[in-house]
């Protein structure tokens, strides 16, 4: 019988062969996995990225409570929840949306407005107080305009009459009194004015340390704070910080401001600053020269009740509340003033002086003196023009409002019940 025999250098061989082939098996099967979870773990991403959006998508179309959380009920698996929590952001409203799918989180936050129509957008909104509107000078209105049931007419002041070729370049409708505004925006506004009581220690921030601060809006509040004059030159503030001062904010060119919020009596905005955030007074808010304020910013002015009004004559303005937005200024988002209407009120609650521009919306309960331009709405109880030493009521003059340079992608003022839209994303 032939036997053959092997080396035993041969057997090791072999034997090696045999190994590198169960590890190569062994780490193909390693790879296959490890791709499979990959692919589990993208798709679980995907989803909850999804499911975030869904969420967004809800409270824009549902009404939820307000500051609180609601769970959104899902057709699927327990290891998947949707939360969406509704707030406000100053003036604007603030979404977050938190989808869970197991250890995976996702979530998406924003800034909510009111939609606009897509036709027959609102150019003039003035309540009826039994009283004509008049338009003298270059005056201009373009767009769908509500007007008192005396309607518009030309008018005289100074030697100038009435130069356009119509009165209203649009459709107009009867007035009656000015559209309610979301009951959160005065909510939000009183809950900021006492805001810092209810605040620990480690989140006021002291800018006499750092100039330069930064929070995320999924991060809790951060505050700066004083009991007196707030000047902010040279300092950097970006996100979920509010800025408070019980008498003035004065905010400087020099001033770096992103999405933060003002809240003090009196604020200053110092001529050629350029920024993005909302000023919350209850005196007054003058805006200098050449400012630039980029959407969404906000101007607001809410008035303090009588019984809170302090008539100490260094802590108060020897004269009427009020908005200023000097000449060449650029507001990008929301001008607001709130407050009671006076009898015998001939002066202006908010003006707009020569060039002044509000890219957006103008919402005034009293009186508006318009002498620069509104690519917008203008929602006002009524128009004052002071010229040559008279006060005329119910008067623009040489002033422009028009809707059709206001992209209709635009979200702003919230309403009472009208349509809403994603104004910003948040970080």
């Amino acid at each position: 019988m032939f036997r053959l025999k092997l080396k035993a250098g041969a057997l090791q061989l072999t034997t090696f062969i045999i190994v590198v082939i169960a590890l190569l098996l062994t780490a193909f099967i390693l790879l296959v996995h490890v791709h499979k979870q990959f692919q589990v773990q993208s798709d679980f991403i995907i989803e909850t990225t999804k499911q975030s959006n869904n969420g967004m998508d809800y409270v824009l179309q549902n009404s939820i409570p307000l500051s609180d959380t609601t769970s959104i009920k899902l057709d699927s698996e327990d290891y998947k929840t949707l939360k969406v929590y509704r707030g406000f952001w100053g003036v604007f409203e603030k979404v977050v949306s938190t989808a869970t799918i197991k250890n995976k989180r996702f979530q998406k936050i924003a800034l909510i407005g009111s939609k606009q129509p897509k036709s027959n957008r609102r150019a003039l909104y003035i309540q009826d107080n039994n009283k004509p509107l008049v338009l003298v000078g270059n005056t201009k209105i373009e767009g769908l305009a509500y007007l008192p049931r005396q309607g518009v007419k030309p008018g005289y002041i100074s030697g100038q009459s009435y130069y356009g070729s119509r009165l209203i370049y649009g459709p107009t409708r009867v007035a009656s009194k000015l559209p309610k505004l979301s009951s959160g925006i005065t909510k939000s506004i009183s809950q900021l004015e006492s805001i810092s009581s209810i605040l620990s220690q480690d989140q006021f921030l002291n800018i006499q340390e750092e100039n330069a601060y930064s929070n995320s809006f999924l991060k809790p509040l951060q505050i700066v704070y004083s009991n007196t004059e707030i000047d902010l030159e040279q300092v950097e503030l970006t996100g979920h910080i509010v800025v408070q001062s019980k008498s003035k904010i004065t905010v400087h060119s020099s001033t770096k401001l992103r999405d933060v919020v003002l809240v003090a009596p009196e604020i200053v905005i110092q001529p050629n600053t350029v920024g993005s955030f909302q000023a919350i007074a209850s005196k007054e808010i003058m805006v200098g020269k050449d400012v630039s304020l980029n959407y969404p910013s906000a101007l607001v002015l809410k008035e303090l009740p009588k019984n809170e009004q302090n008539d100490n004559a260094t802590n108060t303005i020897k004269q009427t509340p009020r908005i200023t937005i000097d000449e060449n200024a650029k507001v990008k988002g929301l001008v607001m003033y709130l407050g009671e209407e006076k009898p015998n009120n001939y002066k202006p609650q908010v003006l707009l002086k020569e060039n002044a521009l509000v890219y957006g919306e103008l919402y005034n309960t009293q009186n508006t003196e318009l002498l620069g331009l509104v690519y917008g709405s203008v929602f006002t109880n009524n128009f004052i023009a002071n010229q040559s030493g008279s006060v005329y009521q119910n008067h623009i003059y040489n002033g422009t409002i028009t809707i059709n340079d206001l992209p209709k992608e635009y979200i702003g003022l919230l309403f009472e019940d009208s349509k809403k839209g994603i104004m910003k994303l948040l970080y």
